[in-house]
């Protein structure tokens, strides 16, 4: 194996340490009581290296913001002929793991979801984040949208459908999250409940885009 894949593995492994043990601690002991150098004690490194990894103890909770939208990017531009804008931006979101929780396939992901769920409701500057992040997002996904059926969608509708969508999944998943034991049970059984949820609440759009146009 090259010296430079090699050097990947290693900041991937770190990396997930880090993220593991900020996880146990923010569980343990709560987010707020939980500091940056008591991370790095739990993972065996110095808070230097955790700084490498992470701007901050708040990026913790957003671990692949950007890499969800560059997906969901690629899955608009890669559209198949005769697909709806519905059904390209619902697999976009699939590519994207906004639906139905596919990016919370591990017991990490979906321990993070849960966390960052809970934790924005007590804390401003991760609530915050979490809205900023999500209107980037959104607005990045609409006009990608926009711009893959032009003769479909204004920037108005494409605006509309993705902020329908996604805020359905979103207000979803906020009430789910907000149920005291998805803070503790296990990654699958987690992920099982979000799949649920957000197949439940997509299936008005689902059926629309299965739906023979006459």
């Amino acid at each position: 194996m090259p010296p430079s894949a090699l050097r990947d593995r290693k900041r991937e492994r770190t990396r997930r340490a880090i993220l593991l043990a900020a996880v146990e601690l923010f569980e343990a002991n709560g987010y707020e009581e939980t500091t940056v150098a008591d991370i790095a004690a739990q993972a065996e490194v110095g808070t230097r290296t955790f700084f490498n990894y992470f701007a901050s103890k708040e990026e913790l909770l957003f671990p692949e913001t950007d890499e969800r939208v560059r997906a969901a990017v690629a899955a608009i531009a890669t559209r198949r002929p005769g697909e709806a804008p519905v059904e390209v931006l619902l697999r976009a979101l699939r590519a994207a793991g906004d639906e139905p929780g596919e990016h919370l396939v591990d017991d990490v992901g979906s321990r993070v979801a849960a966390l960052r769920a809970r934790v924005s409701r007590t804390v401003p500057a991760v609530s915050g984040r979490a809205a900023h992040a999500q209107l980037l997002a959104q607005r990045e996904i609409a006009h990608q949208l926009h711009l893959a059926f032009p003769n479909e969608l204004d920037e108005i509708g494409a605006a509309a459908l993705v902020g329908a969508v996604v805020g359905a999944v979103s207000g979803a998943l906020t009430v789910l999250f907000q149920q005291p034991q998805h803070g503790v049970e296990d990654g699958e059984r987690l992920h099982r409940k979000i799949h649920e949820t957000t197949s439940r609440v997509l299936q008005p759009w689902l059926a629309a885009a299965a739906s023979p146009v006459n």
